[in-house]
């Protein structure tokens, strides 16, 4: 029979585990930092001794880094996902655009409608509190903090989600689109949306969450994105319109 002698475990392994499967859930987030050493240890019930053995195994492996004056943060894990070559051919061709919208609206209609499915009562408070501060916000195109709760609240629906594969990579775009690499969310907010018509599209997404239903949730992510994308559609094509006007201008005035 195939049985080994159980080894116990140490404990600087039991804290990689724990320390690992936060950073994995998305508890942890990339330039986060932890807790102060002597804290850390005492939250965790174990000795600075195994606590710093643990810290160097995840940063030996690139999942912590170590700042000199400044403490132990979790590494930028999502800055992978996609190589600088191939972030700048997205931010360089328009096409790029609306692949990353149809591909947004794939994944968080899956993802809210596992959320609807799957997601806990926590999961659901989180996302009920984000809304509810997005309604005091006011217009993202004027306010940081509203458009920061705007994306907050899409990556609130991934987490509850609970696919640790689909949070990355969700979180790696949303990183991209905060970067402006995609589209600039101040123009798309100030020239063809309106802060009325964003809230009531997220009030619909968080109601059918709340009320557990799956179909009605995957569809308000859609409808949502769906208005999105013809807004941005409206503003490429008011730019283009633009720029045809300005040259009859210069035309007749002899310039």
């Amino acid at each position: 029979m195939p049985f080994q002698k159980v080894q116990p475990e140490k404990l600087s392994a039991s804290v990689v585990r724990q320390i690992e499967q936060f950073i994995l859930r998305g508890i942890l987030t990339p330039g986060e930092r932890l807790p102060a050493e002597r804290e850390l240890a005492e939250r965790l019930g174990v000795s600075r001794p195994s606590l710093r053995d643990a810290l160097a195994d995840l940063q030996d492996r690139g999942l912590l880094v170590s700042r000199a004056g400044a403490g132990v943060f979790v590494a930028d894990v999502l800055g992978s996902a996609f190589s600088p070559a191939l972030v700048q051919l997205f931010a360089s061709h328009d096409e790029a655009v609306f692949d990353y919208l149809s591909f947004r609206r794939d994944m968080e209609g899956l993802a809210a409608e596992r959320a609807a499915k799957f997601g806990s009562d926590y999961d659901l408070q989180v996302i009920q509190a984000i809304f509810d501060k997005m309604e005091m916000a006011g217009d993202p195109a004027t306010s940081e903090e509203a458009a920061a709760l705007d994306a907050k609240f899409h990556s609130a629906i991934m987490d509850a989600s609970h696919n640790v594969v689909m949070l990355h990579m969700m979180r790696s775009m949303f990183d991209l689109l905060r970067e402006g690499v995609f589209y600039n969310r101040r123009v798309m907010f100030q020239q063809h949306t309106t802060r009325e018509a964003l809230l009531e599209q997220h009030r619909a997404i968080n109601a059918a969450l709340q009320a557990r239903d799956p179909a009605r949730a995957r569809e308000a992510v859609e409808t949502h994105l769906d208005y999105v994308k013809q807004a941005l559609v409206d503003h490429q094509r008011s730019m283009r319109n633009a720029e045809i006007a300005k040259q009859r201008l210069q035309h007749e005035l002899g310039q």
